[in-house]
């Protein structure tokens, strides 16, 4: 039989994303839980909490821009032309973020430790909320001609992105990133920090049910294609893992399960991605203008010969991403200790 090489790419890239987004959300997660820090001593813990592994944990988001761009080309220079502008704002976040864990601790004067602080929370925010904002128009849709061409031109194409549907994507991002920082600052931390992380556990969950009703009910008017899932049993088997994942939170933060409420956020948000991927398929970039005009894993696909070489050396690599990936989390588990070589 042979392989459906664009199906397995498609899944594959799926697979990197949400790898990125269950890794790389907690730690923006923390560094927007970090603009309400109380103290010095607690924004050094938040810092440190995700300090041995806030990188690697980017690594899967290269990795998958990697993968999108040896595998579906014309969907990666579509999306980067059509969000140009918003993903140099992400950068600069990014960015400013990273720059934070190495010159905060550089001096002692108060403002300029201040400064690094907003950097390292704001540049958490902004990304986390852009990067739902980019997820909600791939799904709602961008204005895309018969070709896949995007045909905004500046500054439509910028303002046409903050529209209320993305927009509502954006919070939901934000509110679940929240909810996997804190779930992974329980593992991390003890005392009255721990009691207030899992406040922030319990008001996190609620918000997210909130605007997790409100999405699903948005979608069914905004971006009605996305719904096209029910028809496959996976769409089901998802919706099942989904609900128990939503159960299964509140009911093991109360228990002091700190493991299993991190546990079960990250399933949320792999259930979440694969509800969506479902739904989508095999769209990749929905067209506003007409979905004949989306770009799917077939008409935007690389040629055969792309994808099999690249699924050989994926094939190769991943297994050593995901080991060492566990290897820094084995070596650095275990509650935050600060010392004079912390952050």
């Amino acid at each position: 039989m042979e392989l459906d090489l664009n199906l397995i790419w498609f899944v594959l890239v799926g697979f990197l994303l949400a790898g990125y987004a269950v890794l790389d959300g907690f730690d923006l997660g923390v560094g927007v839980l970090s603009l309400f820090a109380r103290s010095e001593e607690e924004k050094r813990i938040y810092l440190n909490a995700i300090g041995p592994v806030w990188d690697g944990n980017e690594v899967w988001l290269l990795t998958a821009g990697g993968a999108l761009f040896a595998a579906f080309p014309i969907v990666y220079a579509t999306a980067f032309s059509a969000m140009y502008l918003a993903l140099m704002l992400v950068l600069v976040a990014l960015i400013a973020r990273a720059a934070s864990f190495e010159f905060r601790g550089k001096s002692d004067n108060p403002k300029w430790r201040r400064f690094w602080d907003w950097s390292f929370g704001l540049g958490s925010l902004v990304a986390t909320l852009l990067y739902g904002v980019a997820v909600g128009n791939m799904v709602r849709g961008i204005p895309l001609d018969a070709s896949g061409a995007f045909t905004a031109r500046f500054p439509a194409s910028f303002l046409g992105l903050l529209n209320p549907y993305s927009l509502l994507v954006g919070l939901v991002t934000l509110i679940v990133f929240v909810l996997q920082g804190a779930t992974y600052m329980c593992l991390k931390t003890d005392g009255e920090l721990l009691e207030r992380m899992q406040g922030w556990v319990r008001r996190s969950w609620m918000g997210f049910v909130v605007l997790f009703g409100m999405l699903t009910v948005a979608t069914f008017f905004a971006a009605p294609h996305a719904i096209a899932g029910p028809a496959n049993p996976l769409f089901w088997i998802l919706l099942v893992v989904l609900a128990g994942a939503i159960v299964t939170i509140p009911i093991a933060s109360a228990a002091g399960r700190s493991g299993r409420t991190f546990l079960a956020s990250s399933v949320l948000i792999v259930a979440m991605i694969g509800v969506a991927a479902v739904g989508m398929f095999p769209r990749l970039v929905v067209s506003s203008l007409d979905l004949a005009n989306s770009l799917t894993a077939y008409n935007a696909a690389s040629t055969p010969k792309t994808q099999g070489v690249m699924l050989v050396m994926t094939l190769i690599g991943m297994p050593i991403v995901i080991a060492y990936t566990a290897f820094v989390y084995i070596v650095f588990k275990g509650k935050v200790v600060l010392g004079p070589d912390s952050y």
